[in-house]
């Protein structure tokens, strides 16, 4: 585990701020990349010297909103009947797809910054977004500045748990994790917190709305 974790940060490390774009973009997308293993491991570097936390925080932002706004466009092309025929091959079930839909009838634009926030629904968004024609403009204004707060959250987590000692053998890296245990654990309560709340908001008793 630790040479896998050791390898993945050297990765991030050679890839600069255009990876953090790539991978990002990924995460917006159709295609399983979690932001959480990539702007934390960005955010060590930083502390490093190796890139700027606000230069992380910025390719975050850019890579989640070109992956965001390339998946609307191709769903207002492609339309709801070909992402479900071919949303399995990239883990995109009509559960998901109909609960991301519930989500943007339900509470639209708001909808859109908060669910930057949430997972599950931060990779589907965009989708019903471009299904049912949201107005572009308010979708990349809510899409930049949810993604610019997430970014910045799981940055400022990067920086106060990652450590050099953790990433020079396996015994100091668990020694490092218990001494920051406070740490992950709140953030793994907070996005189990966010998690539940993504279940709860689009949850088919939500369908409701849709149908007024």
């Amino acid at each position: 585990m630790h040479s896998l974790i050791a390898f993945w940060f050297a990765l991030l490390q050679k890839w600069g701020y255009l990876g953090i774009v790539v991978l990002m973009a990924m995460e917006s997308s159709i295609f399983p990349v979690p932001s959480e293993v990539v702007i934390p491991p960005a955010a060590y570097w930083a502390t490093q010297g190796q890139m700027s936390f606000w230069g992380v925080v910025i390719a975050g932002t850019v890579g989640s909103y070109l992956g965001s706004a390339i998946t609307y466009w191709l769903a207002l092309w492609l339309g709801r009947l070909a992402i479900v025929k071919f949303g399995r091959y990239f883990f995109i079930t009509e559960e998901k797809l109909e609960r991301a839909e519930r989500f943007v009838h339900r509470y639209e634009a708001g909808g859109i910054f908060f669910a930057r926030l949430l997972p599950v629904v931060r990779h589907l968004i965009s989708i019903p977004a471009g299904i049912v024609r949201m107005n572009f403009a308010i979708f990349s204004a809510m899409t930049i500045v949810g993604s610019f707060i997430w970014c910045y959250v799981l940055a400022e987590f990067g920086t106060r748990v990652i450590t050099a000692d953790m990433m020079s053998d396996p015994t100091k890296m668990v020694s490092e994790i218990k001494a920051q245990s406070h740490w992950i654990i709140g953030f793994i309560l907070l996005f189990c917190a966010l998690y539940f709340i993504a279940m709860k908001l689009t949850a088919p008793k939500a369908a409701a709305a849709v149908s007024e």
